[in-house]
């Protein structure tokens, strides 16, 4: 899909420039140690798929750069609290993310859970700087783009579902919902805001990219279902296997493990055609075609 498009030279500019603003984001100083744990939490680790959705789409859509940085760490930020949460004893009781320590392992769960409602908070300062340096416009949209999908609609949500569904068997459609909102939210969201952080687009071509981050979000859950029971815990980074140890639904699961991956790439074929059905220049639309390609055949 994405023929001669180097996304690695592509990626790398755009990773430091988020690498150097979440650092920054959490720079000040804090109380009782609390940026450490946060810091913990974001820096060093992780593959920034959700900032590179906004700038992809930013950029195909002529937008705001400076705006669509903010909302890259501002995803990132809530991906990360999501994790600190996700992985303490109340939750999924995870000791590895991101091949060390999960944060209630190094911190105590206190700490942990402190630090998740930190970087939650964070996100929306970054979103709404008070420089003018972002048009209230655009700090409007992407304030409302980011809580819905991070709630009760989004991923809060999908996590309830989630726990609520640990030992019993969903359909293909509950299971598609309950990955729709828990992971898929976030990905969609990503593609939303990059979309907001740019100039008049036809409503057409905002459509098409909904359709484009709705396939894809959920491509990227089939195939971490896949990866769950296909890689290890030292390549994933996390704990391999932890779905089907605790029983819970997954599409491998549900369908095995070759009609998955065909899932998989059926989502893929449906995400390039929607980032077809843009309309908008083929140059322009490289990245995001390079970043779904490295979602359905990513490794870990």
């Amino acid at each position: 899909m994405s023929g001669s498009f180097d996304l690695k030279a592509w990626m790398q500019p755009h990773l430091a420039r988020v690498e150097v603003a979440l650092a920054e984001g959490i720079a000040q100083p804090s109380p009782a140690d609390l940026g450490e744990a946060m810091r913990y939490a974001v820096l060093d680790g992780g593959k920034r798929l959700r900032p590179l959705l906004v700038l992809a789409t930013a950029e195909a859509v002529g937008g705001d750069m400076a705006a669509a940085l903010r909302a890259a760490c501002a995803i990132e930020l809530i991906h990360a609290y999501s994790l600190v949460h996700d992985d303490m004893p109340c939750m999924d009781n995870d000791v590895l993310r991101r091949g060390k320590p999960t944060v209630h392992v190094q911190f105590g769960e206190a700490q942990a859970l402190l630090a998740g409602d930190a970087l939650q908070t964070l996100a929306f300062e970054l979103l709404t700087p008070q420089d003018g340096s972002v048009s209230p416009q655009v700090q409007a949209a992407c304030v409302g783009l980011l809580a819905r999908a991070s709630g009760y609609q989004g991923m809060a949500g999908g996590q309830a579902i989630d726990l609520a569904s640990v030992g019993h068997r969903l359909t293909e459609a509950q299971l598609r919902q309950m990955h729709r909102l828990k992971t898929g939210a976030l990905l969609l969201c990503s593609v939303q805001m990059g979309a907001a952080c740019g100039a008049a687009v036809l409503a057409t071509a905002h459509a098409a990219l909904q359709q484009f981050g709705e396939a894809m979000g959920l491509a990227f859950q089939v195939v971490d279902d896949i990866l769950d029971v296909t890689a290890d815990s030292a390549t994933l980074g996390k704990t391999a296997g932890k779905d089907a140890a605790a029983d819970k639904p997954t599409y491998v699961a549900l369908m095995g493990l070759a009609p998955a991956q065909r899932l998989a790439d059926e989502l893929a074929a449906q995400a390039a055609q929607a980032l077809q059905d843009t309309d908008l220049p083929t140059e322009r639309l490289a990245a995001l075609r390079a970043l779904c390609d490295m979602v359905v055949q990513r490794t870990h």
